[in-house]
């Protein structure tokens, strides 16, 4: 059956709405980012609604000042709103994450100083269940202008795309050096923008925030310098929100993935945090046992960051991945991580996916249970089948191309002219590896007994609100599919 054929991913329950987008872009790395929101927020006139993960206003917010404003996001809002009284900022964030950043006494004197300023206003979003987050990183500037990917605004993430081994600006604001970071994230335009920021509005009134109307009288926000890549093209907007007593959960996000992965036909590219979701390692495994389905191409960091986060994801990877080896006959499926010259790992926070050159979609959602089912998510989704547009698949396929040669270390050209000698994305990435910057194969590790039963059990990734209070013994296992194919 061909896309064409397929049923539309509305139908599928992927999307919550489907706008057009007067312009948007993918930006890759926050160097790009930082640069390209400062220079919207520059231009806001009603109103900026930052909602994020977590949000650090010590960190410096782009490379290079030249508009008169602070170096630091916390002092640029404070002046953004002294330039501009008719100004209103809101900064929502997830609860749980902002009580560590609350003993920073720069953070304190940050927030004391935007408390007494009526233009400024903070919420702490604690409408989530227990031990969920809220996930999503969104700015919406005057409901003209959205950035939706995964991109925090926080310590830890800026960098360029050279990911040098060597860059004395990665660092944090207590000065601490940080190693390289890959990450990405969308600017859009138009109703897409709007749509965003209805979405941003009602989490605002969940947190507890008054409800707030749509901007009327927007200006263009679109940011200097930054290349429009598509014009006038829908974009389908995905979410993950948890059940809740007062609503039930929304899966959006988990039924694109499976929608996407079940409709490739020649190949996926995915970038992600992790890879220790079941329901979507199943999806892939029943396309490697078709004769003539798709190449699966993933990139991952080398490990999860964190003290926990290793022993929940690395091993739930690690089993995923010995058991999608084990369906695959045909070799079409990789997982890579990317390092830079002198080999070191190049932390890979990025959450997208490619599939076909033809559909595109960046977000803050990861390969793993919590972001399909229990942490809160947006994902947006450019779809050229869609618009029937050369000129988007183009773009798409540039996009993708420019990420290949930007993980192997090389020009975009060479990608392309390795592709279309092998008609591979496993066999051009092969051609193209060195032993400098480069993509390098997962190998995993031997897990001992202890692992192996908390990545089967979930324990630490449990698959939404409910399987964290089931018995054990209830509990679908992470490998329960795999094993009865096997049988």
């Amino acid at each position: 059956m061909s896309t064409q054929d397929s049923p539309s991913l509305t139908d599928q329950g992927a999307f919550w709405r489907t706008e057009i987008a007067s312009r948007a872009s993918v930006i890759i790395d926050a160097d790009d980012y930082f640069t390209a929101l400062r220079s919207s927020m520059l231009k806001a006139r009603c109103r900026i609604m930052l909602v994020g993960w977590d949000f650090d206003a010590r960190i410096r917010f782009a490379s290079n000042e030249h508009d008169g404003g602070p170096a630091t996001i916390g002092r640029f809002i404070s002046w953004l709103a002294r330039r501009n009284a008719e100004l209103q900022i809101h900064v929502l964030r997830w609860d749980t994450g902002a009580i560590k950043s609350m003993f920073q006494a720069n953070t304190l004197m940050t927030l004391l100083r935007w408390i007494k300023d009526p233009q400024i206003h903070i919420k702490l979003d604690g409408h989530h269940p227990f031990t969920g987050a809220h996930h999503q990183k969104i700015v919406v500037i005057d409901d003209e202008v959205a950035f939706c990917g995964g991109i925090d605004i926080t310590r830890g993430r800026w960098d360029t795309r050279d990911h040098k081994s060597e860059e004395p600006r990665r660092r944090d604001p207590d000065g601490t050096h940080y190693g390289p970071w890959h990450d990405a994230t969308t600017a859009l335009q138009g109703a897409a923008a709007r749509a965003l920021g209805d979405m941003c509005r009602a989490r605002w009134e969940a947190a507890g925030g008054a409800a707030l109307d749509p901007v009327e009288s927007a200006v263009d926000c679109w940011p200097d310098g930054l290349a429009a890549q598509f014009a006038d093209v829908p974009v389908g907007i995905a979410r993950t929100l948890p059940q809740m007593d007062d609503h039930d959960g929304i899966h959006e996000v988990e039924a694109l993935y499976l929608a996407l992965i079940k409709r490739a036909k020649r190949w996926i590219y995915a970038e992600s945090q992790y890879f220790a979701s079941r329901h979507v390692a199943e999806a892939i495994a029943a396309r490697l046992h078709e004769s003539d389905g798709p190449e699966i191409v993933v990139v991952n960091p080398t490990t999860a960051e964190g003290w926990l986060e290793p022993v929940a994801m690395d091993t739930a990877r690690a089993r995923l991945v010995a058991a999608l080896r084990e369906c695959d006959a045909h070799r079409r499926f990789r997982l890579y991580h990317p390092f830079t010259a002198n080999g070191e790992p190049i932390y890979v926070h990025a959450k997208l996916m490619i599939v076909d050159d033809e559909m595109i979609r960046v977000g803050s959602s990861n390969f793993n249970n919590r972001s399909l089912r229990l942490d809160s998510e947006c994902d947006v989704m450019i779809d050229a089948t869609r618009a029937g547009s050369t000129e988007q698949r183009r773009t798409i396929a540039g996009i993708r191309t420019s990420l290949l040669a930007e993980h192997l270390g090389c020009e975009p050209g060479e990608v392309e002219d390795a592709l279309e000698r092998t008609g591979s994305l496993i066999a051009t990435i092969s051609d193209l590896q060195t032993a400098g910057r480069s993509l390098r194969e997962f190998e995993p590790s031997d897990l001992n007994a202890l692992e192996e039963w908390l990545a089967d059990n979930k324990l630490l990734d449990p698959e939404g609100p409910d399987e964290m209070f089931e018995p054990l013994s209830q509990r679908p296992g992470l490998l329960s599919r795999f094993r009865h194919r096997r049988r």
